[in-house]
């Protein structure tokens, strides 16, 4: 590649493999971390490298160089293609659409333009033998456009089986079109140059013939699965796999002419072997699936065989070669580059390919999650080996070394050599990981086998089953040893979403009210146990027994006493660390009176990461992205009209205290990308909640649904500073998880909190003057814990609790110390403070105030 370094050409691949890698290692912590993988692999390393590439090849292939200013509109196509895949691995777990839909329009926009550019060189170019190869670069370009648009589709939220839907033709288009096009295309020419070898007769020309046959069958893979056609999605895949073979043929006649003997071949042949091998298991599970909710699992399996065992091999291979070959400098530098690209090569495949196969496997999740780990460590292996790669390139040059006789800059003998107990070593490595984790975890593999090896009977027992009112109808199903179990679930909740989870690993994927799909649980050789995997669902008793009859074989119940609570985020918790350094407080100040007497609002229903502690975050539902949501202020006799959307992932509703109405409609749980007007008007004064109402209400509430109403009482009086406090309790989950329901439905809060986070003004304290009069409003939003509010050192001479005052200064001489609230209890107290100083303010509940509820207000003279 010609210009030299060129830091927007060589530099974002291998920082997006860095991200991967980063990301691995701290998963736990990561939002969608399965997803974000994947896209920071394929969206960004893989797609960066197809236009960088495929660019260098087409100008290699016509035989057209490109002048600066083409060099300039390159630049950009990877500014925004860069940028636009950075908004989009932001935006998708963050939950800001508008972000994902700016970075996919961004992406589509960089490779359209870089699509059109090919088209114009090739318009432009002289015949030669290898030109048409441009036409799939070309191709799949056009396909990447239509990808972004599925993919942001797919982030806005669809409902199943439309959501499994469009994942099918989104993998169809990117993977497939983009990614194996181009792939294809390159490895005309590419393979038999890696090898080392002529090409086979008539690669060149089966390519041509291949490429109408490949993109078609994209269009008709992607076309069948948007309009819910398996058959047709299945045969467009098999129709793929066609092509594939057209092209392999020679792919194959080559290696076997010259067997692949380096890193570079090895993985960018089994690369292809994972390829054909997953399209297959593809084309069976679409075809055969009982619904698109099956074929949503089986595709989400083969995720990871798609984007490590294709393309990350191809990847990795393509550049352990090129990359010593466009460094140049001669054979020596060649040489020594290609040296340190080969090291531990027989090792890394090896690592990679057997533990992905070990992956694929019905293993024990321990054994899964080692092989991962050593998965990852094979791959991530070429980022320090491309350091020394190019330091010993540059070295080579300084200082070239002798030229062996009949050197053809090959990877160095004796490299390769060293190489040879690689495969042994990664076997061994292999072998221990799945010993260890079978060793540290036996009962998984136990139940696994009691399933998995009962002898079948040839016998099917299909059971319908409703899931409706947080229950499975029937809760048990009893099914003789040795049949095969197919289950019909139907969603008959006329508001809830609901899903089935098995502990065998099959699962219905989430149903909209009136959805249905078929669970195939395979044959049954042991007890088995199913629940709703909606947060709250399970603990509300949303659980399905299956019982075998004719076995004594049983699973021990995970719910059972003694059972291990789930690992959460309690143990980080510390109530004396600061925030850090960008930490922002609630806004405590009750926002000023509106002008007219109808407000229209709207509240967007957002699942946010929020820190809710120092060092701790939670996956939040929220209105409009806070917790607790905005503040309503208004007087006796004005009207509110609140559109309520909801952008979250399952149902949710909402219900104003502050309004008297029927319930029926205006608090009716709505599906996810739904919304409702919900009108009232605020008959009377006082301090009211709002809230999710949709069951389980404690969960949504303790995972951050609700806010305040603030209704002024007539004729009160104004004061100098007006502040809105609203006590909650944190039932934390784990790291970036959702409420721990177990502790909650035992009312074992983590923290006890004003406006969402522990002890957040002791860090910014409220504020006001010596003489002043403060009015603090205060909801208790519970769900559960009552509180006594009290400021430390005041005393206050107006009370007002619940639409009426207690205490007023006209009143005599009498003063407070305490606003006692239960759960969605409101009001509010009024004080001044005689001099300067800090003055905390608790919940003088005091082992709530020690866990969160607590607070300063600093007072200047």
């Amino acid at each position: 590649m010609r210009g030299g370094f060129w830091p927007l050409r060589d530099l974002p691949a291998a920082l997006w493999l860095v991200a991967v890698v980063v990301v691995a290692a701290v998963h736990p912590f990561v939002a969608v971390p399965g997803w974000l993988l994947i896209h920071l692999l394929l969206l960004g390393a893989v797609t960066h490298s197809i236009v960088v590439w495929s660019n260098h090849f087409a100008e290699t292939l016509l035989h057209a160089p490109t002048g600066p200013g083409e060099r300039r509109r390159q630049s950009w196509r990877l500014v925004l293609l860069n940028g636009g895949a950075l908004l989009v691995v932001v935006g998708v777990p963050s939950q800001v659409w508008g972000l994902t839909l700016t970075g996919a329009c961004l992406v589509a926009a960089a490779v359209g333009w870089h699509g059109a550019s090919l088209v114009h060189r090739l318009r432009r170019a002289l015949p030669s033998r290898f030109r048409p190869l441009v036409r799939y670069y070309v191709a799949a370009a056009a396909c990447l456009p239509v990808g972004a648009g599925l993919g942001a589709t797919l982030a806005r939220g669809l409902a199943d089986p439309l959501h499994d839907r469009v994942a099918l033709a989104h993998v169809a288009v990117n993977v497939l079109g983009w990614m194996g096009l181009t792939v294809v295309g390159t490895l005309v020419t590419l393979w038999p140059t890696m090898l080392r070898t002529r090409m086979a007769e008539g690669a060149e020309r089966a390519a041509y013939r291949a490429l109408p046959l490949l993109l078609g069958a994209v269009a008709v893979a992607a076309a069948g699965a948007l309009a819910g056609l398996a058959l047709l999605a299945a045969a467009g895949v098999l129709g793929y796999l066609g092509g594939l073979a057209l092209v392999g043929r020679a792919f194959v006649a080559t290696a076997r002419a010259k067997p692949p003997t380096s890193y570079p071949t090895w993985s960018v042949l089994a690369a292809a072997a994972w390829l054909a091998a997953t399209l297959i298991v593809l084309v069976v599970a679409v075809a055969a699936a009982p619904s698109w909710a099956a074929v949503g699992t089986r595709l989400d399996a083969l995720a990871v065989p798609l984007a490590a065992g294709f393309g990350a091999q191809v990847l990795l291979g393509a550049l352990s070669y090129l990359i010593p070959v466009v460094l140049g400098g001669g054979p020596a530098a060649v040489r020594a580059a290609n040296a340190e690209f080969e090291r531990a090569g027989a090792l890394r495949i090896t690592l990679v390919n057997g533990g992905l196969l070990l992956c694929v496997l019905p293993v024990p999740s321990l054994v899964r999650v080692l092989c991962s780990v050593l998965v990852l460590v094979g791959l991530a292996g070429f980022l320090p080996l491309a350091f020394r790669g190019m330091r010993a390139s540059r070295r080579a040059k300084a200082d070239p070394p002798p030229r062996p006789r009949g050197d053809r800059s090959g990877p160095d003998p004796r490299a390769t050599g060293r190489a040879r107990g690689g495969p042994a070593v990664g076997l061994a490595a292999l072998v221990l990981a799945v010993t260890a984790g079978v060793a540290a975890d036996p009962a998984a593999l136990v139940a696994r086998t009691a399933t998995a090896t009962a002898p079948g009977t040839g016998e099917t027992t299909r059971v319908a089953v409703q899931a409706v009112g947080m229950r499975f109808v029937p809760s048990r199903i009893e099914v003789p040893a040795g049949n095969r179990l197919v289950i019909d679930l139907t969603n008959t909740d006329d508001r809830q979403v609901h899903d089935l989870v098995l502990d065998t690993g099959q699962a219905s994927g989430r149903l909209s009210p009136g959805g249905s799909a078929t669970v195939d649980a395979g044959v049954v050789g042991g007890a088995v146990s199913g629940w709703c995997s909606i947060v709250g669902h399970r603990q509300m008793g949303m659980v399905l027994d299956i019982a075998v009859t004719g076995s004594p074989a049983a699973r021990p119940d995970p719910g059972a006493a003694g059972a291990a609570r789930p690992v959460t985020a309690a143990g980080d918790l510390d109530f004396l660390a600061e925030p850090g350094p960008g930490f922002t407080a609630h806004d405590p100040a009750l926002p000023p009176l509106p002008s007219g007497t109808v407000h229209r609002r709207t509240f967007t229903v957002r699942e946010l990461d929020r820190e809710v502690a120092p060092g701790v975050s939670q996956r939040l539902w929220t209105f409009d992205g806070a917790a607790p949501g905005p503040t309503l202020h208004g007087r006796v006799g004005d009207t509110f009209e609140i559109t309520l959307v909801n952008g979250g992932s399952i149902g949710h509703s909402i219900d104003f205290h502050a309004g008297s109405l029927a319930p029926d409609q205006p608090m009716r749980t709505i599906a996810p990308g739904e919304s409702l007007v919900y009108r009232f008007t605020a008959t009377h004064a006082g301090a009211w909640m709002y809230h999710c109402s949709s069951m389980p209400m404690s969960a949504h509430i303790a995972n951050g649904m609700f806010g305040a109403v603030v209704i002024d009482p007539p004729g009160l009086p104004t004061v100098d500073r007006s502040y809105v406090l609203v006590q909650s309790e944190l039932y934390l989950g784990p790291q970036h998880g959702t409420v721990d329901v177990d502790g909650l439905r035992a009312e074992r809060p983590d923290a006890v909190v004003f406006n969402g986070y522990a002890n957040q003004y002791d860090h910014r304290p409220l504020t006001a003057r010596v003489g002043e009069r403060v009015r603090i409003w205060v909801l208790d939003a519970g769900p559960d814990r009552a509180t006594a509010f009290h400021v430390v050192g005041g005393q206050f001479d107006t009370v007002y609790a619940e639409g009426g005052y207690r205490l007023r200064p006209d009143t005599g001489d009498g003063g407070s110390q305490a606003l006692a609230l239960g759960p969605s209890q409101g009001g509010f107290v009024e004080l001044s403070f005689p001099e300067a100083g800090h003055y905390p303010f608790v919940s003088h509940s005091m082992v709530d105030a020690e866990r969160g509820a607590h607070g300063i207000v600093a007072v200047t003279g």
